[in-house]
């Protein structure tokens, strides 16, 4: 079986090929088996919903009104009755940034200056479409500054004490090139004062230093100086203070910072540029390490100074950096880390987890404080990073910046731009796009703003949550059996508990013998063709994975794509199945629509149909003459050619001569001839918008002539040229003589070679003679013709006795 189903899978994708195919983004829309417009256009920024009420074929379930807007179209939906909503971007409030010089006489307060712009907007969001706006910002000339310095007042930071103490009229007279508006606060911590942070002995929390060192009393943290604009002040109170100790090495500047940052009111924060300077040549306590003292209650990151003290040290634990890094955010203060060389990794990763927060390297006895405040103020404002509110559920957000030179930034670079001087102007285009409507319903409210600054952008959200045509909606109507639903946007939104296309049925009543019947055609055994769903009496056909393939009729028992086909396509491309019969185009005829009724296709070169040998039969020739052949039965193999079929004729009237020459004025008037003097006259076949044959022909004396055929305007034309060209006869005399040189000079070679064959066949046997001559060997004492007369004859009984 699982065989059989894959097979099957492979047909359908390419019946979808062959009808035309649909969008994946159809396919999600129609998928998403809507029921009402509001449901529809959720699902995607595609999907479009037909309000026609006559829309529906039978068969088709309310569903079937959710698809892409081409497909609507295509399944003759008119455009004004889709319901597409669109969502739109609105601009409220669009101050235009400021334009400031600190050296006009008039200086604009903090609120009076704009650095981002616009700074309202609302955003009309549909499901699936994203909407794109754009900030501007740009850094104000002569911006006010706040800038709080927390020092650590451990022993350790003594000889850093004596340094800070000019520290406030030295940075005011500094910080004057920067801006005009600056003002200073002072304060300072050690930890928390409880075991075993500190000696709680009673002599040790008089002075916690040894030897004759006099030290102040531990304490946490110590508000000195409000922010002021009296750099001499703060040179005063910071001259007043005293170092103190503790016994462990890192120290509860944490909490420190954390109350620095709530607590703006007694701080004295302006909505301007603020700066926490904390200076420390040690570590730090975070979250969890309160334990130690017993303290377990997490910091509740609230104000708790009291005539400038922290009062909650014991009560609390220390803030996480999580929490520093929300507060300081919320707050809108940047921070600087003036530490120790020892301490620069530390504090370095503790940057990474910060933004806007910058690192110094702070010499032994803070001397070069100023310089490295300078330094890490001119880096944090150089660069600018947005950051958002927390996003409702389904939202999304994303940055493209366009920064100084046209520099582009995407993606997490997308929401910073850096090396910015004052006076330039970046921007940012912002995209916000929502998956779903909240449950709620409502509008949302997103605060973007640039890290370290007081200015923000409010973002009103407002969802598309239902079409237009659901305002005009007719709750209880009669269109929906009886009253069980609203008729909206063309179809039935069924009440609750009912269901059907009318909402004629409630669903306890779904499956009965009695509805079931009427779903089969001709009393047969099939429910709905066995290609749909009986509902309420009502055969609902089947969805395909394809979306432009349906299934359509009373009992689903029509689809448009199970119609003949011709070259792999459904209706040869030339029509449009029809429960399953081709209807076909204009001009196209057949049971695929693979007949075409155009005769251009068969139009011959002379502008005959078929070269007037044939019918024209769907778009092509059918030749009656089966020896003619081709696309235009121009084509004939057996046929004489044009040379040869005109050879006779050109003949008898050029030359006078040939098989025609008697018979030549009644055959062969059927041209004009023009005599030219040599083959270069004859016209050419680039010279003519006719056609042209040329032609070469010999007659029976072996000559050659030369002519063209054309037919122009209906008149044949023959072009010849006046002369034969004849081979000439041959010369005796030469041949001849060339036979008889040829014989004696075959004579001589003969002779030759005979006479070298000899000459070889002697010396060889010559050579062998002497050869056998040399390997005789004589006996020189007897002649060996020489015969004795003399015979001896020996008895062979005689034994010598």
């Amino acid at each position: 079986s699982h065989v059989h189903e894959s097979l099957f899978i492979v047909c359908v994708c390419v019946w979808g090929g062959g009808g035309g195919g649909g969008s994946l983004k159809g396919s999600e829309c129609i998928k998403a088996n809507a029921q009402s417009c509001g449901e529809c256009i959720q699902v995607a920024e595609t999907c479009g919903w037909c309000a026609a009420e006559k829309f529906l074929t039978e068969g088709q379930s309310k569903s079937a009104r959710c698809d892409d807007l081409e497909s609507l179209k295509k399944r003759n939906c008119a455009v004004t009755t889709i319901e597409n909503p669109r969502g739109s971007v609105n601009i409220n409030k669009n101050k235009p940034v400021t334009n400031r010089n600190k050296d006009v006489a008039e200086k604009l307060k903090p609120e009076q200056i704009t650095q981002i712009q616009p700074q309202k907007l609302t955003l009309t969001l549909r499901s699936g479409e994203p909407q794109t706006f754009e900030l501007k910002f740009k850094r104000a000339e002569d911006y006010p500054i706040d800038l709080y310095y927390l020092m650590d007042l451990s022993f350790s930071m003594k000889d850093d004490l004596e340094n800070v103490k000019n520290l406030g009229t030295d940075l005011m007279r500094e910080m004057q090139e920067i801006t005009s508006d600056f003002r200073i606060g002072f304060g300072s911590f050690v930890e928390k004062t409880v075991m075993p942070y500190i000696s709680t002995t009673p002599a040790r929390l008089i002075n916690p230093c040894t030897g004759n060192q006099n030290c102040t009393s531990p304490f946490s943290y110590k508000n000195v100086l409000n922010l002021t604009d009296k750099g001499d002040e703060f040179n005063r109170l910071v001259s007043q203070q005293q170092i103190s100790g503790n016994l462990d090495s890192p120290e509860g500047g944490f909490d420190a910072i954390m109350q620095v940052a709530v607590c703006e009111n007694q701080i004295g924060w302006r909505n301007v540029t603020r700066l926490l300077v904390f200076s420390t040549d040690a570590g730090f306590h975070f979250a969890g390490d309160g334990k130690l003292g017993g303290i377990v209650l997490p910091n509740d990151g609230r104000c708790h100074l009291e005539n400038n003290m922290y009062t909650m040290s014991h009560y609390y634990d220390y803030p996480s950096i999580a929490h520093l890094v929300q507060k300081l955010s919320d707050h809108n203060i940047q921070t600087i880390f003036a530490v120790t060389e020892e301490f620069q990794p530390v504090y370095k990763e503790l940057k990474n987890l910060i933004p806007k927060s910058a690192v110094g390297t702070l010499s032994s006895n803070s001397s070069n404080v100023i310089k490295l405040i300078i330094d890490a103020y001119n880096s944090l404002s150089s660069e600018v990073i947005l950051e958002n509110g927390r996003l409702p559920d389904g939202v999304s957000m994303n940055y493209k910046s366009i920064c100084k030179n046209g520099v582009e930034g995407t993606g997490d670079n997308g929401r910073k731009c850096s090396n910015i001087s004052i006076g330039d102007e970046v921007s940012f285009k912002i995209s916000i796009e929502s998956k779903k409507c909240p449950s709620h319903g409502k509008a949302e409210i997103i605060k973007i703003k640039p890290l370290g600054f007081t200015e923000e952008v409010e973002v009103v959200l407002n969802f598309i949550c239902n079409c237009q045509c659901a305002a005009k909606g007719k709750p209880n109507s009669e269109m929906c059996h009886e009253g069980n639903g609203t008729f909206e946007c063309g179809s039935c939104k069924c009440n609750d508990g009912r269901i059907g296309r009318l909402c004629e049925c409630s669903k306890d009543e779904v499956r009965t013998e009695d509805l079931d019947a009427n779903c089969r055609k001709d009393n047969g055994t099939d429910i709905c063709s066995n290609t749909g769903d009986c509902v309420c009496g009502t055969c609902e056909c089947k969805k395909r994975e394809i979306p432009t393939e349906i299934y359509t009729g009373k009992y689903c028992e029509c689809d448009n794509f199970n119609c003949d086909r011709s070259n792999n396509k459904l209706c040869g491309g030339h029509g449009r199945c029809d429960c399953r019969k081709c209807v076909c185009d204009a001009n196209y005829t057949g049971s695929a629509c693979d007949c075409s009724l155009e005769t251009a296709t068969c139009l011959a070169k002379n502008g005959q149909i078929c070269n007037g040998r044939g019918t024209c039969d769907c778009g092509s020739c059918k030749c009656t003459n089966p020896k003619f052949q081709g696309p235009t039965c121009e084509i004939c193999p057996t046929c004489p050619g044009v040379c040869a079929e005109h050879k006779d004729c050109v003949q008898c009237r050029g030359f006078e001569a040939g098989e025609k020459k008697d018979t030549c004025q009644d055959e062969c008037n059927y041209f004009q001839l023009i005599k030219v003097k040599d083959r270069d006259k004859l016209p050419q076949p680039t010279d003519q918008s006719f056609p042209l044959t040329h032609c070469k022909e010999r007659d029976a004396n072996d000559c050659w002539f030369y002519y063209t055929y054309a037919i122009r305007n209906e008149t044949k034309e023959v072009y010849v040229v006046e002369t034969l060209e004849c081979p000439a006869g041959p010369d005796i005399i030469p041949i001849v003589a060339g036979v008889v040189a040829g014989i004696v000079l075959i004579g001589l070679a003969l002779l030759l070679i005979w006479k070298l064959l000899m000459i070889i066949h002697d010396r060889r046997e010559f050579a062998k003679f002497e050869k056998e001559k040399m390997n005789a060997k004589w006996d020189t004492g007897e002649n060996p013709i020489y015969k004795s007369a003399v015979t001896t004859v020996v008895n062979p009984k005689y034994e010598g006795k």
